[in-house]
């Protein structure tokens, strides 16, 4: 049976509807659609719909930026050895493909990159990867997407004779490290006006900087926008302010001038048409993420950097066998943690999900733990052993705060990270039992009911007729679609089965054909819905819906593309 589901109109504000009205003159829906992601005026609604790389602010507004730029340019004057250290994850090889190939076109000393494994060394900066610098006398250590927590590693590293930038995103400890720069806008003194960049975005500023610095052309940045909208996209960041800039050129590149890697990977993912962040995320994401998930993630970062054909067709074959592989493992742990809930009536019952099982694999117990979510909405951990540690990622529910969650039981963790949907920690094997303990208690005292019932936001009421091109024309200038800028959902109320042409499909579907007394006939179709179907039988119905194009045979006709239905209210 599906999930019962909470149906919440956004709040706007009316000022902002009027405004927006009286300068634009578009539908009200639309008006409000803006009002609700914060855009009041013309202006404002211009440079929405218009996103300009002159909007872009300076990085130099950045704290630490013009200590990094100097380290960087004596670095290089003085010929050093610099190593670019980054996280195995998207953001992480991204992040280092980017500030590595932009040096490397404008650096002839020795440059090289280091991404830690995931079960030798673990998340983040590594002693091994230290170890490595010293030996082989690297000077300049560049950290992106990690490097925040890192403070004892980098006091190491600093008593080796290694300076360090860290370019990270991760929410900072009272406690920072005592790097040479740190480049992270939230940092509480940091002026930066926007916070929410990726670490691939940080990368990117990095890079900008330079180009200022030096006196290059902005362009010599650009050409990466690909690699930092690819961040963006499965990092989940907003994609509002500077990452709406950055995610809208990024897709511009992918899809007109993709790096040789990107392109690649579309190529042998038999992907045809034009790429969405929503393909970046489920597509592009899943293949770079494998590398490091199933085995080494080097090989994602040789993709991006690599230009010769064969090699980019052998790398980007390894990491399609890699997300195969990856594939078959989340099935059956997802499988044999559905089978453990299901088989004890107490944590079924619980506020949260905390699993351990010491033979599951460490690469993805955060897909799986969001598969869970799926099954049992509530937050989740999935724990497993690596190293002769406990190692885990959480995933939260809409409202909830995790990453603080598991900050209430720092005392029982090694060591712990994240933001507020996700999270990962460590453990000695024998404190789980008291943190699946301590997680619930912290859990049950701070979650409301509401949160436990999936939500579905909707942006505006509207009614069938008000479903033509002209109205989806502007629908389609919201992209890039990401979170803060989901693509909008549309309540419409009291609809019908016409004539008895809306049907189940493939037993779990339904295509709909449904009208209001208007008599505007829409076609629809409603993934995994067949279970409400009665609902639509009994009629009247109240549905939630995006707006889709569908092209059938060389016509190209609007449809709804059906989230939810329930008998109307």
């Amino acid at each position: 049976m599906a999930q019962t589901k909470r149906w919440t109109l956004k709040p706007a504000d009316e000022a902002y509807i009027k405004q927006l009205s009286d300068s634009l003159h578009i539908h009200p829906a639309l008006c409000r659609i803006l009002a609700v992601r914060g855009i009041a005026g013309f202006d404002s609604a211009k440079s929405f719909f218009r996103p300009e790389l002159s909007h872009l602010h300076d990085p130099f507004l950045m704290k630490g930026m013009e200590t990094a730029v100097t380290r960087i340019s004596e670095a290089m004057e003085w010929h050093e050895r610099i190593m670019i250290y980054g996280d195995y994850d998207v953001d992480g090889t991204t992040a280092v493909a980017v500030v590595y190939s932009f040096l490397r076109k404008n650096y002839k000393g020795e440059l090289s990159y280091y991404i830690p494994h995931r079960y030798r060394e673990g998340y983040g900066v590594s002693k091994a990867g230290i170890d490595h610098a010293h030996a082989n006398g690297y000077t300049l250590l560049i950290t992106l997407d990690c490097g925040i927590k890192s403070v004892e590693l980098i006091q190491y590293a600093q008593s080796l004779g290694i300076d360090v930038i860290v370019c990270d995103h991760h929410t900072p400890d009272a406690m920072l490290p005592p790097a040479k720069a740190i480049l992270n806008p939230k940092q509480s003194d940091c002026k930066y006006p926007y916070k929410e960049l990726s670490g691939a975005g940080i990368g990117f500023k990095l890079i900008t900087a330079l180009c200022l610095k030096w006196g290059k052309p902005l362009e010599d940045a650009y050409e990466y926008l690909d690699l930092v909208a690819t961040s963006i996209a499965a990092d989940i960041v907003p994609i509002d302010g500077e990452n709406r800039v950055l995610a809208f050129y990024g897709l511009k590149r992918v899809n007109e001038n993709p790096s040789p890697g990107i392109r690649t990977l579309k190529a042998l993912a038999q992907v045809n048409r034009n790429l969405s962040i929503s393909d970046l995320v489920f597509v592009i994401g899943p293949r770079v993420n494998a590398a490091g998930r199933m085995d080494d993630a080097r090989k994602a970062v040789d993709l991006f950097i690599e230009t010769d054909t064969e090699k980019l067709t052998a790398l980007a074959e390894a990491l399609q066998s890699d997300n195969f592989d990856r594939k078959e493992v989340d099935k059956n742990i997802t499988e044999e943690a559905l089978a453990i809930i299901q088989g004890d009536t107490a944590m079924a019952a619980r506020k949260s999900t905390v699993l351990y099982q010491s033979h599951w694999h460490k690469g993805v117990v955060g897909i799986v733990a969001s598969r869970l979510i799926d099954h049992y909405y509530r937050p989740t951990i999935i724990l497993t052993l690596s190293n002769d540690k406990v190692t885990g990622s959480a995933r939260s529910v809409s409202g909830f705060n995790i990453y603080e969650a598991v900050h209430e039981c720092r005392d029982l963790l090694d060591n712990y990270g994240g933001h507020f949907y996700a999270a990962g920690m460590t453990l000695h094997p024998d404190r789980v039992a008291a943190f699946v303990d301590r997680f619930e208690q912290v859990v049950a005292g701070k979650i409301t009911e509401a949160m436990l019932i999936p939500e579905i936001e909707i942006d505006a009421e509207i009614s069938l007729r008000d479903v033509r091109p002209a109205f989806h024309k502007i629908i389609k200038q919201f992209e890039p679609f990401g979170p803060a800028n989901m693509k909008p959902i549309f309540l419409t109320k009291r609809v019908y089965d016409y004539q008895g042409h809306s049907r189940i499909v493939k037993d779990l579907h339904i295509k709909f054909v449904v009208h209001q007394q208007s008599g505007v006939v829409m076609d629809g179709i409603g993934f995994n819905l067949a279970d409400k179907f009665d609902i639509v039988q009994k009629g009247p119905f109240d549905i939630l819906y995006n707006i889709d194009e569908n092209e059938f045979n060389g016509i190209t006709k609007l449809q709804i593309r059906v989230v939810d239905i329930r008998p109307a209210q």
